[in-house]
């Protein structure tokens, strides 16, 4: 890995360790990702999102609002685009410069410049929440996640991903939300976790 990707695997398992540290990172992600944007989507590879397509088949609910946390360029909102083309899909990301490629490759997509630890939604407003290579903010997943919806988190390399977190880990954090269903997914390099949100009772 390069020194950025080092950086940003540390800060990942810090920031799953210790959440209260994510204010401290955040403007270092911030920088890393702006300088990288313009060329984003000239590195990402053709099986990228094959752990984030496989993850959206267990989906086993109606998607009318879909939301992809730290969309980047937007490639995963793009893909719930095409998936549901009847909902209404939302792309969040904390760098603008991000955001300013992802509002080029889909105009008719909304992006939103959002923190993940602090999402600007109401609670219970998303059928969907989607992660692709995204440092996990699982009780924020949660909070805007309605009864009956379901969140996924993709890592299109799986270990060797600089953004990766154990599914182990991630179905722990799942199920202290009372999340359930869980799925653990392994498609071409990359693995994934797919886990639903309860009904109310």
């Amino acid at each position: 890995m390069t020194i950025g990707q080092r950086l940003i695997r540390l800060m990942t398992n810090l920031v799953v360790r210790w959440p209260r540290l994510w204010p401290l990172m955040r403007p270092i992600v911030r920088r890393v990702f702006d300088r990288i944007a313009p060329a984003w989507e000239a590195i990402r590879m053709e099986d990228t999102f094959a752990p984030f397509e496989a993850a959206l088949d267990r989906v086993g609910a109606p998607v009318r609002r879909a939301l992809d946390v730290g969309t980047g360029t937007g490639a995963g909102a793009r893909v719930l685009r095409q998936r549901y083309p009847e909902a209404e899909v939302v792309g969040a990301d904390v760098s603008p410069a991000m955001l300013a490629e992802a509002r080029k490759h889909a105009p008719d997509i909304e992006f939103v410049e959002a923190d993940a630890a602090r999402l600007p939604f109401d609670d219970e407003s998303f059928d969907l929440v989607t992660h692709a290579n995204m440092i996990p903010f699982v009780a924020e997943a949660s909070r805007v996640l309605r009864p009956g919806g379901w969140t996924l988190f993709a890592f299109s390399a799986g270990p060797d991903t600089p953004i990766w977190v154990e599914p182990a880990i991630l179905r722990h954090e799942l199920g202290r939300r009372g999340l359930t269903d869980f799925a653990e997914i392994t498609m071409s390099r990359g693995k994934a976790v797919v886990a639903r949100k309860p009904e109310a009772d």
